[in-house]
């Protein structure tokens, strides 16, 4: 009953306005939004189309809506109609959630740059430059031939999306390292290179920030300093490249940090000393998709089984599953109240009920319905046959852009007042009541 009270409270957008915002609600990434949401639904807000396809998770900061766009774009739109109040071209594609704090908004590009723009009026404010971005890559990659060649990931597709704490903007890189930077000016406060691609999100907590890499480890490093604190060994894949590394960002609660793997593991690790309090395995299965906890529970789902996992957050046992008929689910969950939103590559926004352990509604894509059928079996699982010919390279990497053709939802939802918005893979945002 508290924490109902609680959430009816911090429904009002009034807070939202000197509160830092950010990829997955807070520092720690919860996934967990003080709002009334959607558990009924009652018809589409309104819808935005951009010229690309949005991985980027919206955030939302007083009367706007920020995101990003593979159209090159970053957006700000009016919360309650939709309408565009200013759009910012970089030079790449935009796939890093933007953050906001004290008037200003923070996102990566794959041209390189990490932005920051007067969040009003979307004028630069100053840009870093990395030292460029780039996919994790790798020879025979998901036994793809030619298997002598370098190949990017077709499946990396998000970049690093910022944190802010304490004066400091926090982010990864394609060019292996973690930066610090000075809010207010850009200037480097300190970087920490890994062993390969950093594109997982930081998440921070009592003064640390927690952050996997495609290298096979998840780092502890000291906010202010960059010193690292610990890290920890996920699995390895020496034959074919496609089970190892860390595209999930962490969530931080009750100090243990909890992330998933492309080992197909689930991991809860102690957040003070990086020893292991549990693991789940998936059993072939990625965890890419980030994890929220609320009230002892934390949930997280799978990409190959295509299932939303609630489990006991001290213990690890398992409470129960959600299962979506095996589509892939790389956007993370969010929690408003007894309701979780996440997307899948069918192209379908799925809201449940935590109480009654089901879903509550689904949302469909306008390309959903439209290609939808063409990749979907009689029993409502993915036909992979339809959208992959060969194990050449080529042919997966368009195989992969025809699931995307259905309009697929990999950017995570954001809750505010009684409303969920959420990008698609056809170019639309969509604003859900």
């Amino acid at each position: 009953m508290k924490r109902f009270l609680l959430l009816a409270l911090l429904a009002s957008p009034l807070p939202t306005l000197a509160q830092d915002v950010m990829f997955r609600g807070n520092p720690e990434h919860t996934g967990v939004y003080g709002a009334a949401g959607v558990p009924q639904f009652t018809g589409v807000k309104w819808q935005f189309h951009t010229q690309g396809q949005i991985l980027s998770s919206p955030a939302i900061a007083g009367d706007k809506l920020y995101f990003g766009s593979s159209d090159h774009s970053l957006y700000a739109l009016d919360l309650a109609t939709g309408a565009l109040k200013w759009k910012f071209k970089s030079a790449g594609r935009i796939t890093s959630s933007p953050a906001l704090s004290a008037g200003v908004v923070y996102f990566g590009s794959f041209d390189g740059n990490f932005y920051a723009l007067d969040a009003a009026t979307g004028q630069l404010k100053w840009k870093f430059q990395t030292g460029g971005e780039r996919r994790f890559a790798a020879k025979h990659l998901h036994g793809a031939e030619p298997a002598a060649d370098t190949m990017p990931d077709p499946f990396d597709f998000y970049l690093s999306s910022p944190v802010v704490w304490n004066s400091g903007v926090y982010f990864g890189s394609g060019d292996t390292n973690v930066y610090a930077l000075e809010a207010a000016s850009g200037n480097l406060k300190w970087k920490f290179k890994t062993g390969d691609v950093v594109h997982g999100s930081p998440a921070i907590s009592d003064g640390n920030l927690y952050v996997g890499s495609w290298d096979s480890y998840f780092y502890a490093l000291d906010a202010s300093s960059g010193k690292e604190m610990w890290r920890f060994k996920t699995g390895e894949d020496p034959d074919i490249h496609n089970q190892v590394g860390i595209q999930s960002s962490a969530a931080v609660a009750d100090r243990v940090v909890y992330f998933g793997c492309r080992d197909s593991k689930f991991y809860a690790v102690d957040a003070a000393t990086g020893k292991e309090r549990w693991s789940f395995s998936n059993k072939g299965s990625w965890v890419i998709s980030s994890p929220a906890t609320v009230d002892g529970r934390v949930y997280f789902a799978t990409s190959d089984t295509g299932l939303l996992h609630a489990f006991d957050a001290k213990s690890g046992a398992p409470l129960y599953s959600v299962d979506f008929k095996h589509w892939p689910m790389f956007s993370s969950p969010a929690i408003a109240g007894e309701t979780l939103y996440i997307g899948s590559h069918q192209g379908r926004l799925n809201a449940v009920d935590l109480q009654r352990q089901k879903v509550a509604w689904t949302f469909e894509t306008e390309d959903s319905k439209k290609n939808g059928p063409t990749y979907t079996k009689p029993d409502g699982t993915p036909n992979y046959e339809a959208a992959f010919s060969d194990f050449f390279y080529d042919d997966m990497v368009t195989g992969v852009q025809k699931l995307m053709s259905v309009g697929a939802i990999l950017s995570s939802p954001a809750v505010a007042g009684n409303s969920v918005y959420v990008g698609s893979t056809d170019g639309n945002v969509y604003a859900l009541r």
